[in-house]
């Protein structure tokens, strides 16, 4: 679809040239690597840093979707992630990111793929109606 993509992980990784890689420790204490930019879409998998949220819906451009995917507590009865600390809460992401407006919201088991408890967000800066990916209606 033509545009930017961003990934960011505090190891080296190399990726197309289609891909701008950031190298950046998110939980050192350094300033936000993103500061002043502004994304249509941000996704985040199987990742947990508390601090991050408020930087995460400041950098989704107006229109922006938010996809939000991680371990929540019940999954240390799986195997890792079993630190309460890199757990969520039950409806904790709804509540970090009330400010946006959630399109989607699970959280419980899943069996795939392996067993685990996760909760998972979809959530707009602005109203459904704002959402533009570049994709077409169909009729």
């Amino acid at each position: 679809m033509g545009r930017e993509v961003v990934a960011v992980d505090r190891e080296e990784h190399v990726f197309s040239e289609k891909i701008r890689f950031v190298k950046a420790d998110l939980e050192d204490g350094n300033p936000w690597p993103f500061a002043g930019q502004r994304f249509a879409a941000i996704i985040v998998t199987n990742y947990l840093h508390r601090p991050l949220f408020r930087h995460l819906a400041d950098a989704l451009e107006d229109g922006g979707v938010l996809i939000y995917e991680t371990f929540m507590l019940g999954n240390e009865k799986f195997g890792r992630p079993s630190n309460p600390q890199f757990l969520l809460r039950p409806g904790e992401l709804l509540q970090a990111f009330a400010a946006l407006t959630v399109a989607g919201f699970e959280q419980g088991r899943v069996e795939r793929p392996k067993p685990a408890m996760i909760q998972r967000l979809c959530a707009l800066r602005g109203g459904a109606e704002s959402i533009n990916l570049g994709l077409e209606s169909a009729p």
